[in-house]
């Protein structure tokens, strides 16, 4: 079964090391998860947040070809990715896209590390139909242990409604499942996932400093689910 209660999860995505511990360090107390976006920092950098975060820790390195800055050899991406899976994730990002020696190579190392791989399916121009979404649960939910992840562009609130559906498909499958929009039509769906069975939801640590369109704020996200 899906689990109870959702997870909120900041998203950090800027370039400098020390700020991005700096802002980690301050939203860890009212987040459950903090993400730190590799592609995002000047260099990769895994130790000094696993060092100096209590918080639970998900690491993407997202690539460009799936809305990231990330545009170097994948066999690079993958060490960096199995680094942060043995060096104190619990969580790792993953693109359903990726290659399948990829994704092999991290169900591999994560069932043997404890930490969490997300397979993740993002849309940075629509939301696909709802027999195109629901085929994509299903791809991911063949991946034992694996948490999935989707994201589209939402136009109008008919976007909103599909992948907000898509919980109940999961909740049949006993699959976790993270699913949500971005834009600002998706705005709602970030906050009705945490009420509709969604693994996790992710949010920004201050106004303006999101990773994607549509992020609510830490502080938005926590007011608004509490008014719920």
């Amino acid at each position: 079964m899906n689990q109870q209660k959702t997870l909120i999860c900041v998203a950090v995505g800027i370039a400098s090391i020390d700020e991005a511990l700096e802002i980690a360090h301050e939203e860890q107390q009212g987040a459950d998860i903090i993400e730190i976006r590799l592609d995002m920092l000047s260099e990769p950098a895994i130790k000094p947040f696993v060092e100096k975060i209590s918080a639970p820790l998900l690491f993407t390195y997202r690539p460009d070809w799936e809305g990231g800055n990330f545009t170097g050899r994948e066999t690079e991406r993958l060490e960096t990715l199995l680094e942060a899976a043995s060096g104190g994730a619990s969580f790792i990002d993953c693109e359903l896209r990726a290659p399948a020696e990829t994704k092999a190579a991290l169900l591999a190392h994560t069932a043997e590390s404890g930490c969490r791989l997300i397979l993740s399916y993002h849309d940075f121009e629509k939301t696909p139909d709802q027999a195109t979404l629901e085929n994509i649960v299903l791809q991911m939910q063949q991946y034992d242990g694996a948490i999935g992840k989707i994201v589209t562009t939402a136009a109008d609130y008919l976007d909103v409604l599909r992948v907000l559906k898509l919980q109940e498909q999961a909740a049949d499958l006993n699959f976790p499942l993270i699913g949500f929009c971005m834009g600002d039509p998706g705005r709602i769906s970030r906050v009705a996932t945490a009420r509709l069975g969604g693994f996790m939801t992710y949010c920004a640590p201050r106004a303006n400093q999101g990773t994607a369109s549509g992020q609510l704020s830490a502080e938005q996200l926590q007011q608004l689910l509490a008014q719920l």
